[in-house]
């Protein structure tokens, strides 16, 4: 019997597939997306195998390279036996060999958890340097038509708030001996090797700098502080803010979030680096938890303080504050559409959903 897929995310493809970009380009293409079983790029190919679906007359093939197959496999469950996913189990670092034409690569293939960084630096900033070195020769060497990179907000480091908002072009500092910086320097290089293969190969290179994203999907156990409140909402739990929950941060709903990434694929310059956020998705975390409780009343839940020393697995980010500017992609037509309180609410209904 065919699974039925869970209705908050038909409902985000769905979303998704009316933005007015330019589908039809992946009209029988071959799209490799690295790092496939990840939060963000998994909905970047669940977006493709629904338009497969729904709009393509001749399919695109996505191939998902991962590195755990198990898990792979049922984060895709829904797809099981079609012949447009085909898993490549793969560590991004290693050699590439893979026959036939890729006309599209997305490489997202990275630890994103601050949980990780600590536990395996060196796989975190491999995965964005010698990873993105073998998918940028790969893409010239099969004459790619796109290329997108997957870098971070963090890779702005740490910019004062009088010079706020953060825009494509400013950057702030970082401590490239900190073990934290691992990931966002990993990113710094990954971003300059995109333009380098840009300029002297002209290979299509395309970045882009997601800020805090959330939706259907997520990690509840990855550490990050919103995750955590997500998890204790659908569990029923009060709400425990670690620290004074002074620190800032903007928010965009998954759903959002990929319309953007596939606007910079398919509409952006190449080598140049679009923030994608919400600009009136900025709060603290303290007004975040509030938030939750508010449009989860019938829950009745509670916020509760901890102010014990952190978890030594988890890293934690010493930035106060970020907020950025999204002109450069709202001139590709693209803007946010779902609140936060609209995105958490259907955040937290797609984990409410019966899986079974």
């Amino acid at each position: 019997m065919k699974k039925i897929r869970n209705p908050v995310i038909e409902e985000d493809l769905r979303f998704i597939r009316g933005a007015r970009l330019p589908w039809r380009r992946f009209e029988g293409k071959s799209i490799l997306i690295s790092g496939a079983n990840g939060f963000l790029p998994a909905y970047m190919a669940e977006t493709i195998l629904y338009l497969n679906e729904t709009l393509l007359r001749r399919k695109a093939k996505v191939y998902a390279m991962v590195r755990d197959l198990k898990r792979a496999k049922k984060r895709f469950g829904h797809y099981a036996g079609r012949p447009d996913l085909v898993f490549i189990v793969q560590d991004v670092c290693k050699p590439l060999s893979i026959k036939g034409g890729l006309h599209y690569i997305i490489h997202a293939a990275s630890h994103s958890s601050p949980k990780r960084f600590g536990k395996d630096p060196a796989g975190t900033i491999a995965a964005n340097t010698v990873g993105t070195r073998n998918l940028l020769e790969l893409a010239r060497a099969k004459r790619s038509e796109g290329f997108l990179f997957f870098s971070s907000a963090e890779i702005y480091g740490d910019i004062p708030a009088r010079k706020m908002p953060i825009g494509e072009d400013m950057g702030g500092y970082l401590d490239p001996a900190a073990v934290r910086s691992c990931y966002a320097e990993g990113k710094r290089a990954g971003e300059a090797m995109c333009a380098c293969w840009n300029r002297q190969y002209g290979v299509p290179a395309k970045i882009v700098r997601p800020f805090h994203t959330y939706g259907p999907g997520m990690k509840l156990d990855d550490g990050r502080v919103y995750a955590d409140f997500i998890s204790d909402v659908v569990h029923s739990r009060d709400i425990v803010i670690r620290g004074n929950g002074a620190a800032r941060r903007t928010f965009c709903y998954l759903a959002d979030a990929t319309a953007g990434f596939f606007t910079v694929l398919l509409k952006g310059k190449n080598g140049n680096a679009y923030n994608i956020s919400d600009e009136k998705g900025e709060m603290s975390v303290s007004e975040l938890a509030r938030m939750l409780t508010e449009i989860f009343p019938e829950k009745k839940l509670s916020i509760k303080y901890d102010r014990a020393p952190g978890r030594e697995s988890y890293m934690k980010s010493e930035i106060a504050r970020a907020h950025p500017r999204i002109t450069r992609i709202r001139k590709l037509g693209w803007a946010p559409r779902y609140s936060p309180e609209e995105g958490f609410r259907r955040t937290i209904g797609s984990f409410l959903w019966p899986t079974d």
